[in-house]
């Protein structure tokens, strides 16, 4: 399968309106939105078969592989972005940008699920296109604030559809506890079981049943799990620190952070980066 790579922190590249896509399966190797400026047919992303129309957003992940069936006259527009990019990012931006990467392959179809946020990223969107078309003073500089605020659009969508463990059996009273624990999860003291069970108004022992029952894994391997998402990523896709990771996820110090990181890789974050920057 054909692999698409980028050699710049980000790329917009508009399509002419088409009647038949160009170009088969294929895959990507960056983060990728797809646009659907007009038009109406269907996806493939992976093994999914999805339906698009105008106005609709996707979202595809490195190594997602997908291809269209145009069933109207389609013109598409994509927003490719690199790891350059994603490490140049406020810390703020990144963890928007953390969130979306840990759950972008949980969402089938579009990523907009609240209808004025579809239309306002309709309207950032036609923003975009202009200034790239056009770049005059400070294009570049719209283009950047308008990606971002694209970003966290996205962030809040994927809360709102994904908080985490769910399929449709699943009580709904999950999630809230699973968007708490998303939320919060730079903040140590609010992850405590006393602490998310007084939020929620159920007993410790309950709590810890009930997640269980629900999610098939405790409270605390979630969180673990969750956080450790998260710290991969950082230390892959961004220049921080050792120091400066150990200080964003409350731990108490380096050696605190190693030891919770060697329970799952048997290696230390220094080493963990090393070996998969290589």
């Amino acid at each position: 399968m054909i692999k698409d790579v980028l050699h710049q922190p980000f790329e917009l590249i508009l399509k002419e309106p088409m009647d038949v896509c160009p170009r088969g399966m294929h895959q990507v190797s960056f983060f990728e939105f797809v646009y659907i400026v007009k038009g109406k047919g269907k996806q493939l992303i992976n093994e999914t078969k999805i339906d698009y129309s105008t106005g609709q957003l996707f979202l595809l992940a490195p190594e997602d592989g997908h291809d269209f069936v145009f069933e109207t006259t389609t013109q598409l527009f994509f927003i490719r972005i690199d790891h350059i990019y994603l490490k140049d990012n406020s810390k703020s931006l990144l963890q928007k940008i953390e969130l979306i990467l840990n759950n972008v392959n949980k969402i089938p179809g579009c990523v907009l699920k609240k209808k004025e946020d579809k239309i306002a990223v309709n309207a950032i969107m036609k923003a975009i296109i202009y200034e790239h078309q056009n770049k005059t003073r400070y294009s570049q500089e719209l283009i950047n604030s308008y990606i971002g605020t694209i970003l966290v659009i996205v962030a809040r969508n994927l809360m709102i559809a994904v908080p985490g463990k769910i399929d449709a059996m699943t009580d709904h009273r999950i999630t809230g506890i699973l968007q708490y624990v998303q939320a919060n999860i730079y903040s140590p003291e609010k992850l405590r079981v006393a602490v998310i069970s007084k939020e929620f108004n159920v007993s410790e022992t309950y709590l810890g049943r009930f997640f269980k029952k629900q999610t098939n894994e405790t409270l605390q391997q979630y969180i673990e799990t969750y956080k450790l998402k998260l710290i991969e990523y950082r230390l892959i896709q961004s220049d921080l620190r050792i120091n400066e990771i150990v200080d964003q996820f409350g731990f108490t110090d380096k050696s605190h952070l190693n030891r919770f990181f060697k329970k799952f890789h048997q290696v230390s974050p220094s080493d963990y980066r090393k070996n998969n920057l290589n």
